[in-house]
């Protein structure tokens, strides 16, 4: 096991699959120890056979059950939220309920996570946000995921000043090889995915793997926040 991370303790807060899982398994293979938090924690605990990550619950639309996890854990070295609610559609066909999950759940609950665990972070601590690619790339059909991802970058910048010495960043993918595209159903993933393999300057779409390295890099590089880092395969370029 390497030792980047050695003797720190690093929150993950999101899914059992995908980035989320990815994001686990490096920084842990990176010595930390890990804790997995989301709103299913049987799932989170069943995903991970390593005495070294644990689960918790949490749900970032609840501040008090922010606060809990706060307490139950205490000092935290640092703290990774890539949690979403995509709000994805037409102008014309946005859901206001659908928005506002958006902002809560990737904005405002960063913020609340700062809140409540900035206070028992040591000054080399750091924070990792997630954005996107869309807050730099317009594309039809993505305005509340674009505006929530701006907002991201953001709350990013704001907070590396506030919370000085610990760094702030967030990682700003472009199109990963996730369960977030299943929905299009097997073809249209598959079409879409062809489609930003043919015009991305890197000629493939992301791994959950490549998005996993970035957050380690800047987890264990200490002249670096308030910076929001592209891990996109130049897909915004075109």
């Amino acid at each position: 096991m390497n030792s980047a991370l050695s003797d720190r303790t690093v929150l993950v807060v999101g899914r059992a699959s995908g980035i989320a899982r990815a994001i686990t398994l490096a920084v842990r293979e990176a010595g930390a120890t890990v804790v997995v938090a989301g709103r299913d924690k049987d799932a989170l605990a069943a995903a991970y056979d390593d005495d070294g990550i644990t689960a918790e619950r949490v749900d970032l639309t609840d501040e008090a059950a922010i606060a809990a996890l706060a307490d139950r854990l205490g000092r935290v070295d640092h703290v990774v939220s890539t949690s979403s609610a995509r709000a994805r559609g037409a102008v014309a066909d946005l859901d206001r309920d659908a928005v506002l999950a958006s902002f809560e759940v990737k904005v405002i609950g960063p913020m609340l996570l700062a809140k409540h665990f900035a206070p028992r972070m040591p000054g080399d601590g750091s924070f990792v946000l997630f954005s996107g690619s869309s807050a730099r790339k317009p594309v039809p059909g993505m305005l509340a995921v674009g505006a929530t991802n701006g907002a991201v970058d953001v709350i990013t910048r704001a907070l590396a000043v506030e919370l000085a010495p610990i760094r702030v960043n967030a990682i700003s993918p472009g199109t990963v090889d996730t369960g977030a595209y299943d929905a299009l159903g097997e073809r249209g993933k598959a079409r879409l995915f062809a489609a930003r393999e043919a015009t991305s300057p890197a000629g493939r779409i992301g791994r959950p793997e490549d998005i996993a390295d970035a957050v380690l890099f800047a987890l264990t590089t200490p002249f670096m926040t308030g910076v929001s880092l592209a891990v996109d395969g130049g897909e915004p370029l075109v």
